[in-house]
């Protein structure tokens, strides 16, 4: 294939979005015969198959959600291009992409992200979320601006990018009250044998924690481990178990899910990342951030 059929692609695009070749050919006003040809040749021209048949349906194969993933990307890009043509005041605008690693607060990250829209210039904000792994793929082709983590990139990773320590906060152990009732009065006693949620294998800060509640002579109930911060939060908040938040956004979690601190582990810190692929950091959302965590949030 010498070049990409982007009428072929976009045909494509709309008949996954609608599972059905005749429901594309309405949107498209093309005939489903029409469509129906030109897709097997887009599939002929890549060599994979696109689509399996579902009873009436269409369905994506692995190798056609690849492409719809792309297709996704390459057509949300051009609408935005013919928004920015049309509307004159989107053109000042700058855009910044940002990539915040699953393991990373959500309120860690929006206190983080939040002074790059307050920005004199209009700034518009595209936030992903994903494994760190996937982020730093993406920053290394330029799809983002910066990744925000809770670690340095892996030695193994051969991408060309740095990391600026953005701050770092000391640990602290929460409960719903009615839990919080049940659990002796000391800290940290009060964990041995009460059921606790634990932050999953992605997170940096989960082995010095069990390293913590080890050195301790701490042995709690691990009854949940979470990939996702603000769902374990929300179990916090249900009474299922105690768990842990960055020191910083201690008040924001007390506040936002109704619970109470039961201490603060000082020995215990979890650090927070800026990745670039800058070696100093020039874009002035970037510099907003780096400048907010420093005198504010981590300060």
């Amino acid at each position: 294939m010498s070049a990409l059929n982007y009428k072929h692609l976009r045909y494509f695009w709309m008949v996954g979005k609608t599972g059905s070749i005749a429901k594309a050919a309405a949107q498209l006003h093309l005939t489903p015969h029409s469509i129906s040809g030109q897709l097997s040749e887009f599939a002929q021209s890549l060599d994979v198959e696109l689509f399996r048949r579902v009873g009436r349906n269409l369905e994506l194969t692995d190798a056609g959600r690849r492409v719809m993933r792309y297709a996704e990307e390459i057509f949300t890009t051009g609408d935005e291009l013919l928004e920015l043509v049309r509307d004159k005041r989107l053109s000042t605008t700058v855009s910044f992409r940002v990539g915040c690693a699953d393991s990373v607060s959500k309120l860690i990250a929006c206190r983080l992200v939040e002074p790059a829209l307050a920005m004199p210039e209009p700034v518009r904000l595209i936030c992903r979320e994903g494994r760190l792994d996937n982020l730093v793929a993406d920053l290394a082709v330029h799809r983002l601006d910066l990744v925000i983590a809770d670690r340095q990139i892996p030695a193994h990773f051969s991408v060309r990018a740095y990391n600026h320590l953005l701050g770092e906060s000391p640990m602290t152990v929460f409960a719903s009250a009615a839990l919080a009732t049940t659990l002796e009065p000391h800290f940290p006693v009060c964990l041995h044998e009460a059921p606790m949620l634990l932050p999953g294998e992605d997170f940096a800060i989960r082995h010095r924690l069990l390293q913590w509640l080890e050195q301790h002579a701490v042995h709690p109930r691990v009854v949940g481990e979470f990939d996702d911060s603000a769902m374990m939060k929300a179990f916090g908040q249900s009474g299922a178990g105690v768990f842990f938040a960055p020191t910083a956004i201690a008040a924001q979690v007390i506040a936002q899910y109704g619970v109470v601190a039961l201490g603060r582990i000082d020995e215990v810190v979890e650090q927070v990342y800026a990745i670039t692929t800058e070696r100093r950091l020039r874009h002035p959302a970037t510099l907003a951030i780096s400048n907010n965590a420093r005198t504010s949030l981590f300060a």
